[in-house]
C-alpha cells in the first residue's frame, strides 16, 4: 500500500512541476519577446534545485536553429528536466543594466517618430488631395474629348476615298447616261436579252414590299429575264456577299447567261464585297455592276451613331440593337459595315477588281420646304377580313381582303437628313449617302442633274411627274449604259 501512495505521490508532483514549468516557459518567452523588441539577445543563466538538493547553474539563449532541430533539442531537454525543480529562477542584473539604455533610447526617439508619422500622414493627406484631383482632371479631359468627338463626327472621314494612295480615278458617263435615257423615252429600249439583270436590295429592303418590284415588271414586259436577289437584308455585309456568290452561280447554270448586278444602297456594298471576296470564282459569270446610292466609303449617318467615344455612344448603341435585333430581326453587324471604319478595313484588306465594268450612281435630294409634306407609298397592310355586301344572286355574305397603301413621309425624312448634312458637314448627300462616298474608285461615274432622294431610285412617288424619268428607266439607262462598258472593254465600242 505504501509504494502505492508513494507512486501516486511521485506522480502528482511530477504533473505539478510540470505545470508550473509551462507557466514559466510562457512567461519567460513573453520576457525573451520584450528583450528582443529593445535590440538585446541576452543570455540567460538560471539556477535550479533538482529534487535531491543539489543546485544546477544552467544558462539558455534563443534558439538559432531550424525547426525540426528546435523539437529535437526540447524533447530531449524534457527528457532531462523531469527531476529538474524550476521553481527558482535567477537572471542576472548584468542583463537588466544591457536592457535599461535601450529603454531609454527608445524613450528618447519617440519624439522623433511621433514627428515621423505626423509628417506621413500629412503627406498621405496631401497625395490623397492630389490623387482627387488628378482624377477629376482625367474626368474632365475624357469629357471634353468625347465633347470633341462628338462634335466632330465625321468631318474628317467623309471622302477618304478620294484623298487614299493607290486608288484609281473616276469616270465621268453622266452625258452618255442622260443621252441614253433620253432614247429610253421615246421609246428606244436596246437592252440586249443575253443577260440575266439582277436587282440587289438594301438595308430593310424586307420590310418594303414594293422595293424594286416595279422595275423588275417593267424588265419582265420587256422580255429580259429580270431577278430580285433573296438576301437578308439585315445581315452582314460578309453574309450576303456569300449568299450572292451562290445566287449568281445559281443563275449562270441555270440560264447559261452572264449576270448584269445593279444594287442599291447597301445591296450595291453586298455585290461589290461578293466579287471582292470570290472573283475566283465569279470572274466568268459576272458581267458588270452598277452601285446605285451606295455608300461604297461608308456613310456619316451610320458611322454617327455607332461611333465610339462620343456622348452617349453606349446609349445609342443598345437602341440600334435593340431596333435591329429585337424588332426587325437582323444583325447590328448590317448597320456597323457601313460605318467608315469598317468600310476603310474592308476595302483595304479585299480589292475590287477592274476587270469588269463598274457605275456609281449618286444623287442630291430636295431640301426645300415643301418636300416635308411630301409622302412616300412604300407598302400595302392588308386589312382583317370584312363582310362584302350580298349580291343578289346569292344569300350568303361574301368576306374578302381588303389592302390599301400604307404612306410613310420618306421623303420628308430624306430632306431632314440632308439639310443635316450640309449644314453639319457642308456635304451634298441623298439623305443617307454623301455624293463623294458613293464614288468608287475606278468607275464611271453618273450624276443627274434631278433632285433624287435615297429611296427614289426603289419606291414610286405618288405624285409623279409625265415630264420626268422614273425610276424604271433611270435603271434601264443605267444598266444600257454598263452594257456599253462591257463592250467597249471588249473592244467592239469606241470608248465615251
Amino acid at each position: 500500500m505504501d509504494d502505492i501512495f508513494n507512486s501516486l505521490l511521485r506522480l502528482t508532483s511530477y504533473i505539478s512541476d510540470r505545470f508550473i514549468q509551462f507557466i514559466e516557459d510562457l512567461v519567460l518567452r513573453d520576457a525573451i519577446r520584450c528583450i528582443e523588441n529593445f535590440g538585446v539577445t541576452p543570455t540567460i543563466s538560471s539556477s535550479v534545485c533538482c529534487s535531491n538538493g543539489y543546485t544546477i547553474s544552467t544558462s539558455w539563449k534563443p534558439p538559432q536553429c531550424g525547426i525540426g532541430i528546435c523539437e529535437n533539442n526540447r524533447a530531449s531537454y524534457n527528457t532531462r528536466e523531469l527531476l529538474v525543480d524550476t521553481r527558482s529562477l535567477i537572471v542576472h542584473a548584468s542583463h537588466i543594466t544591457a536592457i535599461v539604455p535601450s529603454i531609454c533610447y527608445k524613450g528618447l526617439t519617440l519624439p522623433l517618430y511621433g514627428i515621423q508619422y505626423a509628417w506621413n500622414l500629412g503627406m498621405a493627406s496631401f497625395r490623397y488631395s492630389f490623387l482627387c484631383i488628378r482624377c477629376a482632371h482625367d474626368q474632365v479631359h475624357r469629357l471634353v474629348s468625347r465633347v470633341r468627338k462628338t462634335l466632330r463626327g465625321s468631318y474628317d472621314d467623309i471622302g477618304w476615298l478620294q484623298h487614299a494612295p493607290g486608288m484609281p480615278p473616276v469616270q465621268d458617263g453622266t452625258s452618255r447616261f442622260l443621252e441614253l435615257l433620253a432614247d429610253i423615252r421615246d421609246g428606244e429600249h436596246t437592252l440586249p436579252n443575253s443577260f440575266v439583270y439582277l436587282l440587289i436590295p438594301g438595308l430593310f429592303s424586307n420590310h418594303g414590299p414594293l422595293y424594286f418590284v416595279a422595275t423588275k415588271k417593267f424588265f419582265s414586259k420587256m422580255g429580259l429575264a429580270c431577278h430580285i436577289a433573296k438576301v437578308h437584308s439585315e445581315a452582314s455585309v460578309e453574309h450576303n456577299a456569300l449568299v450572292l456568290k451562290q445566287y449568281i452561280e445559281e443563275i449562270y447554270w441555270g440560264s447559261g447567261k452572264p449576270v448584269m448586278l445593279l444594287g442599291h444602297s447597301k445591296g450595291g456594298i453586298d455585290a461589290a464585297a461578293a466579287l471582292s471576296l470570290y472573283w475566283s470564282n465569279l470572274k466568268n459569270k459576272v458581267a458588270g455592276l452598277a452601285l446605285v446610292q451606295s455608300p461604297y466609303g461608308g456613310t456619316p449617318v451610320a458611322s454617327d451613331m455607332l461611333r465610339e467615344g462620343q456622348i452617349g455612344d453606349k446609349e445609342t448603341r443598345r437602341i440600334m440593337e435593340l431596333l435591329i435585333c429585337k424588332v426587325i430581326k437582323g444583325d447590328i453587324r448590317a448597320l456597323e459595315d457601313l460605318t467608315y471604319e469598317k468600310r476603310k478595313e474592308f476595302i483595304t484588306k479585299h480589292e475590287l477588281s477592274l476587270d469588269i465594268p463598274l457605275i456609281s450612281f449618286h444623287s442630291e435630294a430636295r431640301i426645300a420646304p415643301g418636300v416635308l409634306a411630301t409622302m412616300t407609298q412604300i407598302a400595302h397592310a392588308e386589312l382583317p377580313w370584312l363582310p362584302l355586301p350580298k349580291s343578289d344572286h346569292s344569300d350568303t355574305c361574301l368576306v374578302s381582303g381588303r389592302q390599301v397603301p400604307v404612306m410613310i413621309p420618306i421623303s420628308a425624312a430624306m430632306a431632314v437628313c440632308a439639310l443635316h448634312l450640309q449644314l453639319r458637314y457642308g456635304e451634298k448627300s441623298d439623305g443617307l449617302v454623301t455624293c463623294r462616298d458613293a464614288q468608287v474608285p475606278g468607275s464611271v461615274v453618273v450624276r443627274p442633274n434631278m433632285k433624287l432622294d435615297h429611296a427614289w431610285m426603289v419606291y414610286s412617288s405618288k405624285k409623279k411627274n409625265p415630264t420626268e424619268p422614273d425610276a424604271r428607266e433611270m435603271c434601264e439607262a443605267l444598266l444600257t449604259l454598263l452594257v456599253e462598258l462591257r463592250n467597249m472593254k471588249n473592244g467592239l465600242e469606241q470608248p465615251l
